[in-house]
């Protein structure tokens, strides 16, 4: 009976050994060949166009690049009946069009930028119209002034008070925006 629980053991320790070996093998592979999905532009695109990233991988790869969003909004609080950039009232959001206007100039295919103006409900419809389309024109001078090239801003234009965004008050700051529209050239 002794013999019987001592060859049992063996065999247990046996199978114990056997087991935990490819784990120490497949760590030993993982610290290796560790790939992980990475936030944008932190990694690289491998052959499916995923963005990863390699603890010890090849470091030749494209660096990633963020997709650019379709639709962006950028709510550039102008102050009351101004048009210019240096009447951005708000400079995070100045900030994220710089950051959007970053993300284009990496992106390695060519978009095609449509820019529209929105006012808040003040003043008349033909002179909302107006403005809306001094602001957009305005972005659009800030982006090319930023090295997005002309050619790529294919249209500029205004909604002025005509499409108001539901959750705000019709006179309300959040109203006055410029939306940028984004497709592949060609796409």
């Amino acid at each position: 009976m002794r013999k019987q629980k001592q060859t049992s053991f063996l065999a247990s320790l046996a199978m114990a050994v056997a087991l935990s070996a490819p784990l120490a093998v497949q760590a030993d592979y993982m610290e290796d060949h560790f790939w992980s999905a990475q936030p944008e532009g932190t990694g690289w695109v491998n052959s499916s166009g995923e963005c990863w990233q390699s603890i010890h991988g090849p470091d030749t790869l494209e660096p990633c690049v963020a997709p650019v969003p379709e639709e962006f909004t950028v709510r550039l609080n102008f102050e009351f009946d101004k048009y210019r950039i240096e009447n951005v009232v708000n400079d995070s959001e100045l900030q994220r069009l710089d950051d959007y206007i970053a993300n284009v100039k990496a992106t390695p295919t060519r978009e095609e930028i449509s820019i529209t103006g929105h006012t808040d409900a003040k003043g008349s419809d033909e002179y909302n119209m107006e403005l809306g389309m001094r602001r957009a024109e305005t972005v659009r001078d800030y982006m090319v002034s930023q090295g997005i090239p002309a050619s790529d801003i294919v249209s500029v234009e205004s909604r002025g008070k005509r499409e108001m965004l539901p959750d705000f008050d019709i006179f309300s700051l959040d109203q006055r925006r410029v939306k940028i529209r984004s497709n592949v050239a060609g796409g």
